[in-house]
C-alpha cells in the first residue's frame, strides 16, 4: 500500500472510531463487507476507488478534488470547522458500546419462547440508532431506557416498562432522524482565504 492510501485508510479508521462505529456497523452503512473493510484499515489490501467512496459516504466525509494550489485553504477549513464542533455533540465509543450491551441483553431475551413483541420492537430501534452518529448528551437517554429495560428483566410481568425503555428510544431516534444539518456559515468559509475580485468590481 502506497504512503498516500496508508494515509487515507488511517484517516478512515479514526472517523469510524470518533463516530463510535464498529467496522461491522459501518460494512451495513457501506455496503462493504466487513473483512475488506478490516484488510483496509490493516494495509493488508490496497483501497479501491469504489470502496473508497462507498466508506467516506457511510462517513459522512465527501470526496472531491481540489486545485492543488487551494489545498492549505481547504484543509485551514476543514480543521477550523472539527474546532468549531462543540465537545458535547461529538459523537462517543461510551453511547456505541451502551447500545451493543442493550442489544446483547435483548438477543437473550428474544431466544425465549415467551418474549413480547416489543422486544422485536426494541431490537429494530437500537438497530436504527447505530445508523446515525451519537453524541454525549444521547448517551444518558440510551442509559435511561436501558435503565427502564432492566427493571423488566428484574420482573417479566412489568411490561409498561419495556414498553416505556421503546417509547425512550423511539423518541431519541426520532429526534436523531429529524436533527437539523449544520452547515458551515458562508461568512465563516470566507474567512479562511480571499477571492480575487472581479476586474468590473
Amino acid at each position: 500500500m502506497s504512503y498516500e492510501t496508508e494515509h487515507i485508510a488511517r484517516k478512515l479508521k479514526a472517523v469510524r472510531e470518533e463516530k463510535g462505529l464498529s467496522q461491522r456497523a459501518l460494512s451495513e452503512r457501506a455496503g462493504v463487507p466487513q473483512s475488506h473493510i478490516s484488510k483496509i484499515e490493516s494495509g493488508a489490501v490496497d483501497l479501491r476507488l469504489s470502496s473508497l467512496v462507498e466508506l467516506a459516504r457511510a462517513l459522512d466525509l465527501e470526496l472531491t478534488l481540489v486545485p492543488r494550489k487551494a489545498i492549505s485553504a481547504v484543509q485551514s477549513i476543514v480543521r477550523s470547522s472539527a474546532r468549531a464542533t462543540p465537545p458535547e455533540t461529538r459523537p462517543t465509543h461510551q453511547a456505541a458500546k451502551e447500545l451493543q450491551n442493550f442489544q446483547k441483553d435483548l438477543a437473550t431475551l428474544s431466544n425465549a419462547a415467551k418474549a413480547p413483541k416489543e422486544v422485536a420492537q426494541l431490537q429494530r430501534q437500537l438497530r436504527e440508532l447505530r445508523h446515525f452518529p451519537l453524541a454525549k448528551s444521547d448517551l444518558e437517554s440510551i442509559q435511561q431506557a436501558y435503565k427502564v429495560y432492566k427493571k423488566y428483566l428484574a420482573r417479566h410481568s412489568d411490561l409498561k416498562a419495556i414498553r416505556d425503555s421503546l417509547s425512550q428510544l423511539q423518541s431519541l431516534r426520532n429526534a436523531l432522524a429529524h436533527a437539523p444539518v449544520h452547515e458551515p456559515q458562508t461568512e465563516y468559509v470566507k474567512s479562511a482565504y480571499s477571492l480575487d475580485e472581479d476586474d468590473d468590481g
